[in-house]
């Protein structure tokens, strides 16, 4: 098959960056790192990015290079290959309270009431605003590393469910997973 020609694969990545939605970048941590060679020391820079569209969709990426720019904008095409979507609960917390292991790290997140806010510290706040929810209350138990809190955060979302989800795989109505009670005042909302 042939290549297709320089313009035209130009033109595609255009249109693929107008198509993406806008996203929210947050700069968690720089690291300057030096390597003792012969001359000297030579100075090299890792950066960790959050990515996020504020509507259910995050992700988070590393990069390292010999200037910070080029650090920063690896880390950030790093988040936007690796993207999950959350579901979340009228598009401002979290359906249920959910643990995440990683490392030494664990997360725990909790779903909070509506005015509650983001109650979390450095890179779990920087994912909660990056993936658009507003209400919700983090506690990193075990390491302040942002590496492995980002990591702990991320399996706690990825094991994130909605009622509808857990309906669905039960083949049950969404009223039946939640109970009536419940169903009752979700629907008049």
């Amino acid at each position: 098959m042939a290549k297709p020609a320089k313009s035209e694969r130009r033109d595609r990545e255009r249109r693929d960056r107008e198509a993406e939605p806008e996203l929210i970048e947050k700069l968690v941590g720089i690291n300057r790192v030096a390597k003792v060679v012969k001359g000297g020391k030579r100075f090299g820079f890792a950066a960790i990015v959050v990515v996020g569209d504020g509507k259910g969709r995050v992700g988070h990426g590393s990069g390292k290079a010999r200037e910070v720019p080029e650090a920063i904008r690896k880390a950030t095409e790093h988040a936007k290959r690796g993207m999950i979507r959350v579901a979340l609960r009228e598009g401002r917390t979290l359906h249920h309270d959910v643990t995440g292991h990683f490392g030494a790290g664990r997360v725990v997140l909790r779903a909070a009431d509506a005015g509650t806010g983001i109650i979390a510290g450095g890179p779990v706040r920087a994912i909660f605003e990056a993936l658009g929810v507003n209400d919700v209350v983090a506690k990193s138990v075990g390491t302040s590393n942002p590496h492995n809190m980002i990591r702990a955060a991320f399996d706690a979302l990825n094991h994130c469910s909605s009622p509808r989800s857990v309906a669905a795989r039960r083949g049950k109505k969404v009223s039946d997973v939640i109970g009536r009670k419940d169903a009752a005042a979700e629907a008049r909302e």
